[in-house]
């Protein structure tokens, strides 16, 4: 396994590829003026900051995890402090094409946008859950990380880490935009995913998983599904209006109306077979859900 080489500032990052940060904290970097030469073929590097990746032109392979991605042109990634990212078979003549904008939590503090960054829940999504932008949608990108380039050479005045923080926003705003799009074009994708995720659930009920397991978790689901828990979660809610954890429930109560119906068993047998410790979680959720608890339910039906 490669070693783990830190980047826990800005300029670490541009520093790697000869380069100067205009600012600690927030940079946007043309790569292409970046050298790539002498990297090894694979290099693990964990980030401390935020970075999002605008691809430009062909070849460029990065390894999430244990996942390769050939990212295309046009493709937005988004890195959160803390995940690792591998670079991998870099080739002697390597020249990438593109942009990347970093900025360091430091940057947030006492600022809107550090009171709501976890709503971008897009920074956890895995590679395989990159940004696809159109030409237009790539030059919005660009105005904003332009915008942001002009704050940071115009010189440090009063005004400007809010200026820059507000681009930053802006074009997270865009971002969430342009992600409500792609959940929408690639509708039958993910209509093949929603079908997924219902025969997940079937399936598991179907088992004993319930009683040796438990209740199925969004986030064993999304495993399942191959998918991040966030990338699922944001999917099943745009696709059905329920988060993935209502649309786990619904389900749970769906089996557990017909169970009701099986007079031999007691409604604390029910509920240990669908995976509740205690009964009584599962009659609250029953009650929560249908209105009735599960006997009063049992005996009006």
């Amino acid at each position: 396994m490669s070693e783990i080489k830190d980047l826990v500032m800005v300029n670490d990052y541009c520093a790697g590829i000869s380069l100067s940060a205009l600012h600690p904290l927030v940079s946007v970097v043309d790569i292409s003026e970046g050298n790539w030469s002498g990297k090894k073929n694979v290099e693990a590097v964990r980030y401390n900051f935020y970075a999002v990746f605008l691809k430009q032109g062909e070849s460029c392979v990065l390894k999430y995890g244990r996942q390769n991605y050939d990212y295309q042109d046009g493709t937005l990634v988004f890195i959160a402090p803390g995940q690792v990212v591998n670079i991998a078979h870099i080739p002697s003549n390597y020249k990438p094409a593109g942009y990347a904008l970093l900025f360091h939590p430091d940057l947030l503090l006492r600022t809107n946008l550090g009171k709501v960054m976890d709503k971008y829940s897009f920074f956890s999504y895995e590679l395989h859950e990159a940004l696809h932008i159109s030409q237009r949608e790539r030059q919005i990108v660009l105005d904003c990380f332009n915008m942001i380039r002009y704050e940071l050479s115009h010189g440090i005045d009063k005004h400007s880490k809010s200026l820059i923080v507000s681009n930053i926003e802006l074009f997270l705003n865009y971002c969430v935009r342009f992600y409500d799009r792609q959940f929408i074009t690639r509708d039958n994708v993910q209509k093949g995913i929603i079908e997924r995720f219902e025969a997940l659930l079937n399936g598991y009920f179907l088992s004993d998983k319930p009683q040796t397991t438990g209740l199925p978790s969004v986030a064993w689901c999304a495993s399942e599904l191959n998918l991040s828990p966030n990338y699922f979660g944001d999917l099943i809610k745009k696709e059905t209006g329920k988060t993935a954890q209502e649309y786990i429930q619904s389900k749970v109560i769906e089996v557990a109306k017909e169970r009701i119906f099986d007079q031999s068993k007691s409604i604390s047998q029910v509920a240990y077979e669908l995976g509740f410790k205690y009964p009584q979680h599962f009659t609250r959720l029953f009650k929560q859900w249908v209105g009735q608890s599960p006997n009063e339910f049992r005996m009006l039906n």
